[in-house]
C-alpha cells in the first residue's frame, strides 16, 4: 500500500539526507498534507481528513519522482479551522488567525531550507479553513517570488475530476471520504456502523450557501454527508488517483512557470 511507503516522508529522512537532496542548483519539492480533527460520521476516525490528504501526498509524490522530479511529504497538519463539527465530540480546532500564522511559517521555513516549490495537499473544506490556505498561498507567490501553490479541490476544474458524490457537495463522511478512508487505512472503518447507516443526502455545501452554521443546522445530526453504506475501497483507490494526479498536474505547471 502506498501509505506504508515512508520514503518520500521528510520526517522519515535524516538532516543529512535532505541537506543533500537540497543541494544548491536542486529543484525539490515539497508536499504539506493538511486536515482537520474532527467527526466524521460514527463510522470513521476523526483523522479522516488527514489520512487522504497524506495518502494523496505519497502517491503525488511518487508519480513526480517517476518523472525525474524529487518531493518529500511533510509531517501533515493535523488542525484547523473546525466550526462547523463544533457540537461533535472530537472536534478540535483552532483560530483562522491561529492557521494562517502556523501554516505560513511552516512554509516560509520550507522555502527557506531551499525546497522550491510548497504544494498545499489538502482534503478540509469549511469555508473558513479553505479561505486561509487561498490567502496564504497567494501571500506567498507574489509576482517574481518562491511559490506555494493551492491545487483546491473545490474549483470546477478539479471537481470535474472526482466523483459525483463529491460535486453533490453531500461528501462529508459520505460514499466518497468513506472509499478513501477503506482504501487507504480499512482497519480504521467501523463496518457494521458503516453498513447501518442511511444515506443522508442533503449537501452540506448547499446548506452553508443557505446560512447554516454548522452540521446540526444543516441536517447533519450524525456528523455525516452522502452514502456512507455504498462506499467501495475500489472506489477509493480511483479518487486516490485523482487527487494524486491533482498535486502531480499543479506542481508540473507551476514547475513550468
Amino acid at each position: 500500500m502506498p501509505g506504508d511507503d515512508r520514503r518520500w516522508e521528510l520526517a522519515a529522512r535524516s538532516w543529512t539526507e535532505i541537506a543533500a537532496a537540497l543541494s544548491p542548483g536542486s529543484k525539490v519539492v515539497a508536499l504539506l498534507p493538511i486536515g482537520s480533527t474532527e467527526p466524521h460520521g460514527p463510522h470513521l476516525p476523526l483523522e479522516t481528513d488527514v489520512i487522504i490528504s497524506a495518502e494523496a501526498a505519497v502517491r503525488a509524490a511518487g508519480r513526480l519522482r517517476e518523472r525525474g522530479i524529487e518531493a518529500f511529504v511533510l509531517p501533515a497538519l493535523p488542525y484547523t479551522v473546525t466550526e462547523y463539527s463544533r457540537d461533535f465530540a472530537g472536534a478540535i480546532g483552532i483560530s483562522a488567525a491561529t492557521l494562517e500564522a502556523a501554516l505560513g511559517e511552516v512554509a516560509e521555513a520550507a522555502l527557506s531550507h531551499g525546497f522550491c516549490l510548497v504544494c498545499l495537499v489538502n482534503s478540509h473544506l469549511e469555508p473558513g479553513h479553505l479561505e486561509v490556505l487561498r490567502r496564504v498561498s497567494a501571500r506567498l507567490s507574489p509576482p517574481g517570488g518562491r511559490p506555494v501553490i493551492f491545487p483546491d479541490k473545490t474549483s470546477r476544474r478539479w471537481a470535474a475530476t472526482l466523483t459525483d458524490e463529491f460535486r453533490s457537495g453531500a461528501c462529508h463522511a459520505g460514499r466518497y471520504e468513506t472509499s478513501l478512508v477503506m482504501a487507504a487505512r480499512p482497519g480504521l472503518v467501523d463496518e457494521p456502523a458503516r453498513r447501518a447507516l442511511a444515506a443522508n443526502p442533503v449537501s452540506i455545501g448547499r446548506k452553508i450557501k443557505e446560512g447554516a452554521r454548522s452540521f446540526l443546522e444543516a441536517g447533519g445530526d450524525q456528523a455525516y454527508f452522502g452514502d456512507p453504506a455504498s462506499a467501495t475501497a475500489e472506489e477509493g483507490r480511483a479518487s486516490f488517483e485523482a487527487l494524486a494526479a491533482m498535486v502531480e498536474t499543479a506542481v508540473l505547471e507551476a514547475l513550468e512557470r
